[in-house]
């Protein structure tokens, strides 16, 4: 049976529609304005925003995770570290109660490079619960692409397409702002000749960059976008004309800055909309931080965003969330993205600015063209909230209903 959604305020992206009312049918959405069939079940929504689901677009991610995104409207997860490319996922692509997840696989970087630095003494990170598949054949093995030359970059290109990643990640990160400078870095040759090869084969590029030296080598290296914003330096002129003349897309991950420079999401955990939806080892890594980069600014990253959103440069929602342990602390999988949107209206940009960079903006930058926009043909990955975040942007943690490719999660309304 069809599912109308009548007397919504709606925001399909790009903008508010005049229309009120949209028709899901099965996994689809099938129009947009008119009447509804007398047949379909009604959904009133008077005093409420439905917007499409929403994209982090910079996770490390699990099945449990991708449950626990989904019950904050994140329908939709881009991994940028991890296991779930394309022969690991088929049991989540068909899965209504968790999201969406693309991937990168793992990142090239240099033997003894970043991430290496973040953990402790003697930690050996393994799968998170949950990982694999359910059922079925055991995970593919990630391949592990550590470079030190063009040579070996060019040659895990095609190995990463055939295991299946969406998109190739490069590490460029010296340990600068994670307190271990001399860390083993992609050199520019290195990363010139991997992009180039990546570009050749059709593939989306992206680079972890923390500083502005990384975000120079990583834009005149040709990236496609960047996983991160640097944070060492305030932003000047150059390097955001540079950044904006490239046409690269930038994932601000604003919450994991703040996180390294030791701000934690213990103010925003105190919301109940937040603390209600999220077990005790969550809260207690987002009560926490990363505290690698204390002499960092916050405000000056919030004017680096605001400047590349003036020059035009497209600004994606990602967090950088991976697991409940505190020393990654600042960041729970779904909560953190409604906290990015929070820092961009920060940052100067407005509701709505905000909310096409966590829906339509990654969707068309990473290709999902089936996603990311309330349109006839496209999934039913919709959000449903009391109030207007297109006004206030806090109102997008009001969730009243959640659905996965016209699937409603159950459950999902939380206190306003």
């Amino acid at each position: 049976m069809a599912t109308a959604i009548v007397n919504a305020r709606v925001f399909d992206g790009h903008e508010v529609l005049d229309a009120t009312t949209v028709l899901i049918d099965d996994t689809t959405i099938t129009a947009v304005g008119g009447e509804p069939p007398a047949d379909a079940e009604i959904i009133d929504a008077a005093g409420k925003t439905l917007l499409p689901g929403l994209f982090d677009a910079h996770v490390h991610t699990s099945r449990p995770s991708l449950a626990l995104a989904l019950r904050f409207g994140v329908t939709t997860q881009l991994e940028m570290q991890g296991t779930n490319t394309r022969p690991n996922r088929r049991h989540i692509e068909e899965d209504d109660g968790v999201a969406d997840v693309r991937s990168s696989g793992f990142g090239i970087t240099p033997p003894g490079g970043h991430p290496s630095e973040l953990f402790p003494e003697g930690f050996r990170p393994g799968p998170p619960p949950g990982a694999g598949p359910a059922t079925g054949p055991a995970p593919t093995p990630p391949v592990m692409p550590f470079s030190a030359t063009p040579e070996e970059a060019v040659a895990f290109i095609p190995q990463l397409i055939d295991t299946g990643s969406d998109y190739i990640k490069f590490m460029v990160d010296d340990g600068t702002v994670e307190g271990h400078p001399g860390l083993p870095a992609l050199d520019q040759r290195t990363l010139n000749a991997g992009v180039a090869e990546a570009t050749r084969r059709g593939m989306l590029t992206v680079a972890h960059a923390l500083t502005i030296d990384a975000t120079r080598m990583s834009i005149e290296a040709g990236v496609g976008g960047l996983a991160h914003l640097f944070m060492d330096r305030p932003h000047t002129t150059e390097i955001v004309q540079q950044v904006a003349a490239s046409g690269a897309f930038v994932v601000a991950c604003v919450v994991l800055n703040a996180s390294m420079m030791g701000i934690t999401g213990t103010e925003f955990a105190a919301d109940p909309r937040v603390s209600s939806r999220l077990d005790q080892p969550w809260l207690a890594t987002l009560r926490s931080s990363f505290n690698r980069y204390p002499q960092g600014d916050i405000d000056d990253v919030l004017a680096c965003v605001k400047a590349l959103h003036d020059a035009g440069t497209d600004i994606l929602v990602g967090t950088d969330a991976s697991v409940p342990l505190p020393f990654l602390g600042g960041l729970a999988h779904g909560a953190s993205v409604h906290h990015e949107l929070q820092y961009l209206v920060r940052a100067g940009l407005t509701p709505v600015e905000a909310l096409r960079a966590a829906t339509s903006t990654p969707a068309r930058r990473f290709g999902l063209t089936d996603r990311g926009s309330i349109a006839a043909g496209l999934r039913a990955d919709l959000l449903l909230v009391d109030g207007d975040p297109t006004t206030t942007i806090s109102d997008t943690l009001n969730t009243h209903l959640v659905w996965r490719r016209g699937k409603r999660l159950a459950g999902a309304v939380q206190p306003g």
